[in-house]
């Protein structure tokens, strides 16, 4: 009767100290994940002063986009929230589109190494972050089925764990980039 006992007991141990760890580690990849879309969201910013500046020379009538540009990037640096780093972002990136989409009028910015590189660069960029968010989404998936489902939900409960929110694209942004001269 006794070794039942502590084989019950050592069981509940066990389960207690696998879904307690569970959810430490998911939330600790969570960090990890929204770190590393960080990381890619400041090294983008970083290229847009020579973006800016390779652009400038070929676009001195589509100063405003140029303007608009600065702009976002100064508030992706600026921001402190994760809310106002995606609000940057999202600014930012429809920045940037804006850019290569008006450069296709550019024939000679379009076949400037320089430009191109950049373009390139970006596009990887672009790659890593789009990476970045799905693997944050996807341990936000295995955060919130762990902490939604029974037994975790108890533990999550000991925990002060809830539901986190997925990285979400704004209806707006999934539209094509609109550019009039």
């Amino acid at each position: 009767m006794l070794l039942w006992v502590l084989v019950v007991l050592g069981l509940v141990a066990f389960v207690f100290i696998y879904y307690i760890n569970r959810i430490l580690i998911l939330s600790n990849r969570i960090e990890n994940s929204r770190s590393q879309i960080d990381v890619q969201l400041k090294k983008r910013a970083d290229l847009v002063p020579n973006l800016v500046e390779t652009v400038k020379g070929y676009m001195k009538h589509e100063k405003g986009v140029m303007e608009k540009v600065t702009k976002a990037r100064e508030n992706m640096l600026k921001a402190k929230t994760t809310e106002e780093m995606d609000k940057a972002d999202k600014s930012l990136a429809g920045a940037l589109k804006t850019v290569f989409a008006i450069a296709e009028n550019y024939p000679n910015l379009k076949a400037n190494e320089n430009f191109m590189m950049l373009q390139e660069e970006l596009s990887g960029i672009e790659n890593k972050i789009a990476y970045a968010r799905q693997s944050y989404n996807d341990s936000i998936l295995l955060l919130n089925t762990l902490v939604s489902t029974f037994p975790g939900v108890v533990f999550a409960a000991l925990l002060g764990k809830r539901k986190s929110k997925y990285l979400e694209i704004e209806e707006k942004e999934k539209k094509p980039v609109k550019v009039e001269f």
